[in-house]
């Protein structure tokens, strides 16, 4: 089975999400950034590689937060959701693979056209969100 990882930032109530570059089954859609996790990485270097090929920011990965199966072309690949720090110094940004980015809440994350896969996450996420507060 392959695997995929999503990254969770998590602040002031809000989630980071970005909206895809308009290519794919998935292409303009919001998502909580990640990817592919290549041969021989954990999870956690995987998110590591993918926010700073996408956005050119150095990360800290947390702890698991949700996982979701669902099925890619006819092929099962498993997600593995993982809070993810940003760094607090400043840094610059880059936008490599999405066209924006921006702040919202679980509500209007549900509302807005977000993809289909991270969309399985998000009652893991609520409860997950629940225990920060």
């Amino acid at each position: 089975m392959k695997h995929s990882v999503a990254g969770i930032v998590y602040s002031d109530s809000l989630f980071f999400i970005a909206r895809r570059l308009p290519v794919g089954d998935m292409g303009s859609r919001w998502e909580f950034p990640g990817g592919k996790v290549e041969e021989n990485e954990t999870y956690q270097q995987a998110l590591v590689r993918e926010y700073m090929e996408e956005f050119g920011v150095p990360i800290t990965v947390g702890n698991l937060i949700a996982e979701a199966e669902f099925f890619h072309k006819g092929k099962p690949i498993a997600l593995h959701a993982y809070e993810v720090i940003f760094p607090e110094d400043d840094y610059s940004w880059v936008l490599s693979e999405h066209t924006e980015v921006k702040w919202a809440s679980l509500e209007e994350i549900e509302t807005i056209s977000f993809v289909d896969s991270d969309s399985l996450l998000i009652p893991e996420i609520k409860k997950w969100q629940k225990k920060q507060h």
